[in-house]
């Protein structure tokens, strides 16, 4: 997928793993991993799961940015080019699966991470509720959270240990593109994330810090 100036899904995602990758170094989860598979989905992401589950990893968090339904994709020139976007959606969203092994502790984390992002005056987008979704429709499990269940989803119901998926943002929103490129929206997300890691870990005493696996996708 790309943004709404033509910058790719996976750049985006890359960039925001490895600035939380370092928060959450700096602040003693030493053992935080970046996965990065050559492998294209459907295979990538089971290698993904299969390599958090053989580090025998905490909790597993995939980093993505999102997009809209064709439907609502328009068209504009910049640099140039013709490029596709739509602002009629904004904010991020979290999504578990009832798949996990630990549901539970995914759904923990899942509601840590969205609180610490309202913490943050980052807002949680609504609209994967709505009927125009489609096949792409989900349920809300925590509305104060903004937390989704997506049960199909490879990476959430093939690992062994919590997990969640994060959605950061819309890239195909001009606007949120600009702020989710920013320094200051990147630190306040990584912050938010290691704030969770910090109260989910804390929940869990007295169990040592273990290795974790953001990752971005590919």
């Amino acid at each position: 997928m790309l943004s709404a100036r033509g910058t790719t899904e996976y750049a985006f995602n890359l960039r925001l793993a490895n600035r939380i990758e370092q928060k959450l170094v700096e602040d003693g989860f030493v053992k935080t991993l970046v996965l990065v598979t050559a492998a294209s989905p459907p295979r990538g992401l089971f290698e993904r799961a299969v390599h958090a589950n053989g580090m025998r990893a905490d909790v597993f968090l995939s980093i993505h940015h999102d997009g809209v339904p064709d439907a609502f994709v328009e068209k504009w020139e910049y640099d140039g080019r013709e490029r596709s976007f739509s602002d009629r959606f904004k904010g991020h969203s979290i999504f578990i699966s009832r798949d996990n092994a630990d549901y539970l502790g995914s759904l923990r984390f899942g509601r840590l991470l969205g609180m610490r992002l309202k913490a943050r005056d980052l807002q949680y987008t609504p609209h994967y509720t709505e009927a125009f979704m489609g096949s792409r429709q989900r349920k809300l499990v925590d509305a104060e959270a903004g937390v989704y269940r997506y049960d199909q989803l490879i990476v959430l119901r093939h690992t062994r240990m919590p997990a969640v998926l994060l959605e950061a943002g819309s890239i195909v929103n001009r606007d949120e593109e600009l702020l989710l490129e920013s320094e200051e929206r990147q630190g306040s997300i990584a912050s938010a994330v290691t704030d969770a890691v910090e109260a989910f870990c804390a929940a869990r005493a007295p169990r040592k810090r273990g290795p974790l696996a953001p990752r971005p996708s590919v």
